[in-house]
């Protein structure tokens, strides 16, 4: 009956949220920490006005405006400091949590046939996937008061009440936002991996979408709800109408989801796959080859993105140049050694950012094993004539492949973009040397996350926190002013940043050779422990 749809439904929220009381907490708490130590870091770094307007300075150029976002930089308080360095980054990780959240409550239980058993019960035929979206939205909610009262608590001069709410605000309706993509593309996608990458496609390509158009075309940044997010001047004009907009967009992808799960047949989705061949190819038939079966669209995906963003970042670089070269107070502020360009000197920043994003698909497709061993598949491979150290070797092998594709396609994509646009051109080998120098430490990622498979299965999630350390302190180490051996305990930061540092190929053996003992100690584990089943 009609009535009946959301039978039950508050009931199925606290079943979902008893499940996830710990990751949302993880969730919400980090985001929160992170949020409010960076105001603090600043006010300690940057006490006065005039040391604020120099960095005002340094950012005033396309390519962190790419990155980071446009601001008011002739008012650089620590308010508006905070929110164009940290607001945008820390939106779409947001978002991220709000897609995996709702993928895991809706297409993944779905498609191990949780929902189905559920559905046996006396529940609403709407009731799990909008309990599933009333746990993320409370999480999301209250990610945006912990981050408004807290940034308010902090006492700064320039972080008043409503520039604080506005903040929290607006990282908690980009999760509303994306918990409503996600929710609309577990209906479309027949499997939690297609809702998965189409809902990070689309947190991508607003991304990128938007680093561009704020560069050229402020206006066509309206069109990515990540450009909401900047166009809400976070304790500076503290516009609320952007948040209201992304609220507003939400509420309609939440009915569209509701509309599209009444209408479609349980285990099914809108896009329909393709129907496979009737006998199976011989690569098809081996570990390595059903691996990378499962795994094509979500690689080439990533292929695609990885290009896109290096392109992205390239195109700004031409008027990163001429930027420069009209502003005497940047040069002198950035200028460090002799005969190299400020293109070149950017080139180590971008690197990091670019690298750091290219170990994210080697080690989704690394962990793809761990996550068919938690749905019981491996055992009926193993039952077969496929020994543990093939089966872990074949993910192994294509997630180094994978490392070395996605951090190639966005060298080729930097240079290709990047030269067409800056005077001279760039050097290709400057361009994929600077780039492949970053592949060994994306192999002690690797490494580890193998390592982790091995012993302690339990805590692969470890390796993305590991991921998230690497990134705050190699990307946001500067404006910090880390020490060294804090940047050391990532393995990224010990490689050479050329073509500002000298280039030294014995830091990238040493973490070759560490790889190397993290990823054959993870193959004596695999072979040693149980497997689930």
């Amino acid at each position: 009956m009609e009535g009946n749809h959301f039978a039950k439904t508050a009931y199925l929220s606290k079943f979902i949220l008893r499940l996830d009381r710990m990751r949302i907490s993880i969730w919400v708490l980090s985001l929160t920490f992170f949020t409010l130590i960076v105001p603090s870091a600043f006010k300690e770094m940057y006490s006065s006005q005039q040391e604020r307007d120099a960095m005002a300075q340094t950012m005033a150029n396309p390519a962190m405006t790419a990155m980071t976002g446009p601001a008011d930089l002739s008012n650089y308080t620590l308010g508006v400091m905070t929110a164009h360095q940290m607001l945008l980054m820390t939106a779409a990780v947001a978002g991220l949590m709000s897609i995996l959240l709702v993928a895991r409550h809706t297409r993944a239980d779905e498609e191990d046939g949780r929902l189905e058993l559920l559905r046996s019960l006396p529940v609403g035929r709407l009731s799990y996937l909008n309990a599933a979206l009333l746990v993320v939205t409370a999480a999301c909610v209250g990610l945006a008061l912990l981050n408004g009262i807290g940034l308010y608590s902090l006492g700064i001069e320039s972080m008043d009440l409503e520039g604080s709410l506005l903040y929290g605000a607006a990282l908690g309706a980009t999760g509303l936002f994306f918990a409503g993509v996600t929710a609309v593309f577990a209906q479309l996608s027949e499997s939690s991996r297609g809702a998965i990458g189409y809902s990070i496609a689309v947190l991508l390509i607003s991304y990128l979408f938007r680093a561009i158009t704020d560069v050229s075309s402020d206006a066509l940044s309206w069109i990515s709800p990540l450009g909401w997010v900047t166009k809400a001047e976070v304790y500076d004009d503290n516009n609320w109408w952007p948040i209201v907009l992304m609220i507003a967009a939400s509420i309609v992808l939440y009915a569209a989801a509701n509309y599209l799960n009444a209408i479609r047949d349980l285990g099914r989705g809108f896009l329909a796959s393709k129907p496979g061949k009737k006998h199976a190819s011989p690569f098809l038939q081996s570990p390595i080859g059903l691996a990378l079966r499962l795994q094509k669209t979500g690689i080439i995906s990533w292929a695609i993105g990885m290009y896109v963003l290096g392109a992205s970042y390239g195109s700004v670089l031409g008027d990163l140049e001429s930027f420069f070269s009209q502003n005497e107070m940047l040069k002198q502020l950035l200028q460090q050694e002799e005969g190299i360009t400020m293109v070149e000197q950017f080139l180590p920043m971008l690197m990091i950012v670019i690298s750091l994003l290219a170990t994210i698909p080697p080690l989704m497709a690394m962990n793809k094993l761990r996550g068919e061993e938690k749905k019981e598949r491996i055992v009926h491979l193993l039952s077969r004539s496929v020994s543990r150290t093939e089966l872990l070797g074949a993910y192994f092998i294509i997630s180094v492949m994978n490392g070395f594709v996605m951090i190639s396609l966005a060298a080729l994509g930097l240079w290709s973009a990047g030269t067409a646009v800056v005077e001279g051109g760039l050097s290709f080998a400057m361009i994929f040397g600077a780039a492949l120098s970053y592949f060994p430490a994306m192999l002690v990622m690797i490494g580890l996350a193998v390592f982790l498979i091995g012993f302690l299965p339990k805590f692969t999630g470890f390796i993305w926190m590991y991921v998230l350390y690497s990134f705050i302190v190699l990307y946001l180490g500067g404006l910090f002013q880390f020490s060294d051996w804090i940047g050391r305990i990532s393995p990224f930061g010990h490689v050479p940043q050329a073509p500002i540092e000298e280039f030294s190929i014995i830091p990238l053996l040493l973490l070759c050779l560490v790889a190397g003992v993290l990823a054959a100690a993870g193959f004596i584990g695999f072979n040693k422990r149980d497997i689930e089943h």
